[in-house]
């Protein structure tokens, strides 16, 4: 499974039969929670029906937000 990586685990991504699945563990999606309710989410994993517009805006959101909290984990 294709991620990113920057001073630790940022996201990763997969096609499946029916969707996307994006992996931007536990805290991305807690941080972006009401704007993720619109599709179907589970703790750490967004689906993205095939069919629909990829929500880059989204998607940017939550791995700049990714991206500021995994220094803090290292360093912490």
């Amino acid at each position: 499974m294709p991620g990113f990586y920057q001073n630790g685990f940022l996201v990763y991504f997969a096609a499946f039969k029916e969707h996307i699945g994006f992996f931007p563990t536990s805290s991305g999606m807690a941080a972006l929670k009401e704007e993720s309710k619109k599709y179907d989410c589970s703790k750490g994993t967004i689906r993205f029906p095939y069919g629909t517009a990829v929500p880059y805006g989204l998607i940017s959101r939550i791995v700049k937000y990714r991206v500021k909290e995994n220094p803090k984990k290292k360093s912490g």
